[in-house]
């Protein structure tokens, strides 16, 4: 029987903002969009066309633990600034990162990095990593413009996260453990030959005739 693990409420905020965008209407989705540029205060607003489809802005801080690689062009500095989106609601996670990285010239597979939410719940800071098929712009719209109640962050993949590397990558760890394991396994052994020898030799001089 498999343990019963606890949902967080990151986790559950995360399956109801799934649910509802499966099921809100066109209509619902204007009349959201309304009651957000209400609440606008940086005007950022929301702009809802008529074909359901609506744009606007995201706010990512970006929090990138080491340099990243970037091309041969001057970079700006990236890490710990707060970058501004105009994206659709059609835009997923995915594009988002892939947008956030070309504007700071990184070179690096998009596959490295996430986006995760981070929302602020009773004195209490929660973050939960996207999935690469949500929509960034729809959770901003659900939660409202303030970010102490959400924000996004752009982050690299924790450290032994193996899927955020690709195919030929792996492939190459894989040949280097292979030589790391055969150099250590021919020093081991030559180790132990020299040992032997030594030993052999202790014991011819012991059996010799006084």
């Amino acid at each position: 029987m498999e343990p019963h693990l606890e949902k967080t409420p990151v986790d559950l905020d995360v399956e109801k903002d799934k649910e509802t965008h499966n099921y809100l209407s066109k209509e619902e989705i204007k009349e959201k969009v309304q009651k957000y540029n209400l609440a606008v205060t940086d005007k950022l607003k929301m702009t809802f066309n008529s074909n359901g489809i609506y744009t606007g802005f995201i706010k990512v801080q970006m929090e990138l633990c080491k340099p990243s690689q970037t091309s041969g062009k001057l970079a700006p500095s990236s890490n710990g600034c707060m970058n501004t989106l105009h994206i659709s609601s059609t835009n997923t996670v995915g594009e988002v990162i892939e947008a956030l990285l070309k504007k700071f010239l990184v070179t690096e597979s998009p596959t490295k990095f996430a986006l995760y939410k981070r929302c602020h719940r009773e004195d209490q800071v929660y973050a939960c990593k996207l999935s690469d098929r949500e929509h960034p712009l729809f959770l901003r719209l659900v939660a409202g413009p303030r970010t102490d109640t959400l924000s996004f962050v752009l982050r690299e993949h924790e450290f032994g996260e193996w899927e955020a590397f690709s195919l030929p990558e792996l492939q190459n760890f894989l040949r280097i453990l292979d030589k790391e394991e055969d150099e250590q396994l021919q020093n081991l052994k030559e180790r132990y030959a020299a040992y032997r020898h030594k030993l052999e030799e202790a014991l011819s001089e012991a059996w010799k005739p006084g």
